[in-house]
């Protein structure tokens, strides 16, 4: 059982510490996008977020305060999903299904987050 989990933290982990570094490598395009969202400073925006996934990410991946860096993933998820992508606000059929998509995964990845949160302050 400890080594699925294991394995659970390391690829939900490496998951935010590749979109964490996507953020810097893909900064100005992101930035743009989210400053057509209405997004403040899109710029330094798309600099934190990178950087807390990227934290959070190998928190998660190395086992290093693991709950920490699940709460930074879900504080980020939380934080973005309802400005980042915002389908009931979308009138074009096939952009609403698209952000629609990336809402409901970035749900998925929230309750898996918090999931580990709640693994981890089981073991204390």
């Amino acid at each position: 059982m400890k080594a699925i989990y294991l394995l659970g933290r390391f690829l939900v982990g490496g998951f935010f510490l590749y979109n964490g570094f996507n953020h810097f490598q893909q900064r100005k395009e992101l930035a743009q996008y989210a400053a057509a969202k209405g997004v403040e400073q899109p710029d330094a925006a798309v600099l934190g977020s990178g950087a807390l996934m990227a934290a959070s990410g190998l928190s998660l991946m190395l086992g290093i305060k693991p709950a920490l860096g699940a709460l930074g993933a879900v504080t980020f998820l939380a934080a973005v999903s309802p400005q980042m992508h915002d389908f009931w606000n979308v009138n074009d059929v096939g952009q609403r299904q698209n952000e629609m998509i990336h809402f409901s995964k970035n749900m998925a990845l929230a309750a898996a987050v918090l999931a580990f949160i709640g693994a981890e302050m089981e073991r204390d």
